[in-house]
């Protein structure tokens, strides 16, 4: 039996209230139940409250260690404040999510949260190994997915990438058991872009359309609450590009098969200081203007997620400095680069990687702090010049 439920209104909005009250009530931050956190810290979206910061598990060597530094990590994040917890099939050959799923488990079964407290997105898209890579990778794709019937050859772009409806179906049953879990709260496609370099665009968008209307009979069933694109460059093309999407085009095809409550309701991209195109670069068409995919997300409904939010740590010394200028109270460059990032209007959310417990207290020690809108648009002005 795999853990029952999912993120609700009730639930999120409950694990919020317990990190509420004065930053400055120092007997609750010194009892050391549960830190204070800023009242910014939880935002509105998809019908729950979804920490501004949130975890991935995409980095990682393929071991035991690595597993086990992950399910320490992502049970202090939950505790620290963290209730949105991104992973995918194909991260770490399908451990990162193993590892996910064993520290809810752990965490439920003590009474540290509720099921309904926690948004757990994963992806499907790419070819996922099973904890190691395979020695004969062709004969692995011919055995999980030709001869299992749910994909042809011709749906497997470049050998890598597939969303055929059978085969996304097939990814979802692969996460419920790797997480232990009945639902994911949220399921991206995982760079959809990644099969233009293959196919032509009309049959991209008839692959997405097809796609789209098996995840909302995904829904329908059950597995998954809502669903999404995760890209990593498509959002940030120009329209010319060969690799670029469209949100309103995407929402386009969401409405055709589902009609306007369909559940696509989530848009994962890049966002940084150091990769500013998706809230500065003004390529995606909404009624008539040119927006950027920030502004297009927002304008279409859509709730964001973003990742790479802290540049895996690497930022260009012309990206540190600006923002050692705007944010000069913050204890190091990480949470500056974090603050930039999560304090960008219309981002929901913003993913850092946090494999290791010396991170997750880094990062979250952020969240006691109130976003700074103003000097991240200020940053973000300076850096796109």
């Amino acid at each position: 039996m795999g853990l029952t439920g999912r993120a609700t209104a009730t639930g999120t909005a409950r694990y919020a209230a317990r990190f509420a009250g004065s930053a400055t009530d120092a007997a609750i931050q010194a009892d050391g139940a549960r830190p204070v956190l800023a009242a910014d810290h939880f935002r509105a979206a998809l019908g729950l409250k979804l920490s501004s910061i949130g975890t991935g598990t995409y980095l990682g060597d393929l071991s035991d260690a690595v597993d086990q530094r992950y399910r320490v990590a992502l049970a202090e994040a939950v505790c620290d404040g963290c209730n949105v917890l991104d992973t995918a099939v194909n991260y770490r050959a399908q451990r990162s999510e193993i590892a996910l799923g064993q520290a809810v488990a752990d965490l439920v079964a003590a009474g540290a949260v509720g099921r309904d407290e926690l948004i757990i997105a994963s992806k499907g898209g790419f070819i996922a190994h099973r904890l190691t890579r395979p020695a004969d990778m062709v004969g692995y794709v011919y055995d999980n997915f030709i001869a299992a019937g749910v994909a042809e050859p011709a749906d497997l772009a470049g050998g890598i990438h597939c969303m055929a409806p059978d085969y996304l179906s097939q990814q979802i049953t692969w996460s419920l058991r790797n997480t232990g879990l009945h639902t994911l709260d949220i399921y991206y496609i995982h760079n959809p872009e990644t099969q233009l370099a293959f196919v032509d665009r009309g049959t991209f968008r008839n692959r997405l359309q097809l796609a789209f209307a098996r995840l909302e009979e995904e829904v329908t069933a059950g597995r998954i609450s809502c669903y999404g694109i995760a890209t990593w460059e498509g959002l940030r093309r120009p329209p010319m590009s060969a690799d670029y999407i469209s949100l309103e085009i995407i929402l386009r095809l969401a409405t055709g098969v589902a009609g306007p409550n369909h559940h696509l309701q989530v848009v994962q991209f890049p966002l940084s200081a150091a990769v500013l195109e998706s809230a500065t670069f003004r390529n995606q068409p909404v009624k008539g203007s040119l927006v950027s995919a920030l502004a297009a997300a927002r304008d279409l409904g859509l709730a964001v997620v973003t990742s790479a939010s802290i540049m895996q740590a690497q930022a260009p010394g012309r990206v540190t400095s600006a923002l050692r200028e705007a944010f000069p109270a913050l204890a190091n460059d990480a949470q500056r680069a974090l603050q930039f990032t999560r304090s960008l209007p219309g981002v929901t959310t913003a993913l850092v990687g946090m494999g290791r417990l010396e991170h997750v207290r880094e990062n979250l020690a952020l969240a006691a702090h109130p976003c700074e809108p103003a000097r991240a648009a200020r940053a973000a002005q300076a850096l796109a010049r």
